[in-house]
């Protein structure tokens, strides 16, 4: 077959296929179903919505959480090997070096759940039911003296914990750009860094290596 008559045949081929697509139909797959939208739709938002059915106390979430977290996370939340520590640091956002937890960075209890819920335990996400991941997100906020220790967390009562630091985070007060175009130059007079990631420990080190810049 000569280049010209294939490249006739490639342009037939491909506008073959897109005719369908042209005229709104789906030349492949199909529709999800509603139960198949359900196994995906698992996010909770900051007041609670999409939070499911289920409860669970920080008694009951001990035993799960030294099984599925605590390898990373520390028995007590304060974190093994530098990964992620989960509990303590209030009152030490205005620090230099601040402690940023989840309970005394996030704002809203709910988001503790949807996270767990979602990407966690690490490598075996969406593994656990409903019911631990309450359990579990009631002994973390209980581990900090949030709430007590046998205290009912599910869908109702979750939003309605007041986090420490729920007033820390503001709407941007930075006036609207004319015209709606973001500043590329000139934006500001001087450019003052007031925090450094590696200084205050967000990321791992390999103690092995020398870190450079």
């Amino acid at each position: 077959m000569s280049k010209s008559r294939e490249l006739l045949f490639a342009t037939a081929f491909v506008a073959a296929l897109a005719a369908p697509v042209l005229a709104g139909e789906r030349p492949i797959g199909r529709v999800p179903t509603p139960e198949e939208i359900a196994r995906w739709d698992i996010d909770a938002r900051p007041d609670g919505l999409g939070l499911p059915p289920g409860r669970g106390t920080a008694r009951e979430g001990e035993e799960i959480y030294l099984a599925r977290c605590a390898s990373c996370h520390g028995e007590f939340g304060e974190a093994v090997g530098r990964w992620p520590q989960l509990v303590g640091g209030q009152g030490s956002l205005t620090w230099d070096e601040p402690i940023k937890t989840v309970t005394s960075y996030w704002p809203y209890a709910p988001t503790v759940f949807d996270y767990i819920k979602r990407a966690m335990p690490f490598g075996d996400a969406q593994s656990l039911t409903d019911d631990e991941v309450y359990a579990i997100t009631a002994f973390l906020l209980a581990s900090d003296g949030i709430i007590p220790e046998d205290f009912v967390v599910d869908a109702e009562s979750l939003p309605k914990i007041v986090m420490p630091n729920a007033d820390g985070f503001i709407d941007d007060p930075r006036p609207d750009v004319p015209g709606g175009e973001p500043c590329m130059k000139d934006c500001v007079a001087e450019v003052v860094i007031v925090g450094h990631a590696r200084k205050i420990g967000v990321t791992p080190e390999d103690k092995a290596r020398p870190v450079t810049d």
